[in-house]
């Protein structure tokens, strides 16, 4: 059993990893040169990680942010992501500060995707969900751990309560200290992948990790993060290498 999710012209399922650049700008011009540097290499997914935008409280900034930004990406998948501190982000909300802002992201329908991190309470992250699928969003449930990498029945689990919560993909991130976490991970993801009813993201952090970014089509993650410029996590790859290394990988 694998899941396949399609957002605009874009489908996710096992066998086929897209490509996703993170734009880190702090201001509205930064992120505006961060995004059109990056669909000049024509990713299939820009993120855009809004816990590094000054003005991502101010509703009207945000807004004008937004057009211009919808408008360079055209068709391009747009997924975005307040990475709180304790997830390794830039910024903390609280939980009642990150729903509201996640509310007006929805009810605006100011992205196509929407990360939300699966440490908030489930009654949260189940209002979150239910709101995004009322407006037809798609929702990444995610857990970071940069300290170490979980067992694969934990890492199993994790997936499994991201799939329950009704999640339309289910993304794990862990730092290993060993090259055995990183077949950790892959194998976990290889075994989940064929039994849960969803697509999953899978990343092994730092540089020991690289090796699951450009493998993801292998063992099942839909999803891996490149750059263009700056990284916005440990062991992230230039895009037009990780394209070229990831084609070897692919298996649909």
């Amino acid at each position: 059993m694998t899941g396949k999710v399609t957002v605009r012209q874009t489908t996710f399922q096992p066998g086929t990893t897209k490509i996703a650049v993170p734009i880190t700008g702090r201001t509205s011009e930064e992120i505006i040169i961060q995004a059109k540097n990056a669909i000049a290499h024509h990713p299939d997914v820009i993120e855009w990680r809004i816990d590094y935008y000054q003005d991502v409280l101010n509703t009207d900034a945000y807004q004008t942010t937004y057009n211009q930004l919808r408008e360079i990406l055209a068709d391009t998948v747009l997924l975005t992501t307040f990475r709180t501190t304790g997830e390794g982000g830039e910024a903390a909300l609280s939980e009642a500060g990150y729903t509201s802002l996640y509310e007006r992201l929805i009810e605006n329908q100011l992205t196509d995707m929407l990360d939300v991190e699966l440490h908030f309470s489930d009654a949260a992250i189940s209002k979150l969900i239910s709101r995004a699928h009322q407006y037809d969003l798609k929702v990444v449930l995610s857990a970071h751990n940069f300290q170490a990498t979980p067992t694969e029945v934990e890492i199993a689990h994790l997936l499994n309560r991201m799939e329950n919560q009704n999640a339309d993909i289910a993304k794990v991130a862990a730092m290993p200290t060993k090259f055995k976490d990183v077949l950790t991970i892959m194998r976990a993801t290889a075994t989940e992948s064929e039994k849960m009813t969803i697509p999953i993201i899978a990343i092994s952090m730092g540089d020991l990790g690289k090796i699951s970014r450009i493998t993801a089509p292998l063992f099942g993650s839909v999803m891996s993060f490149a750059t263009v410029g700056g990284a916005s996590a440990p062991g992230q790859i230039g895009i037009d290498d990780l394209r070229k290394e990831m084609k070897t990988f692919e298996t649909k």
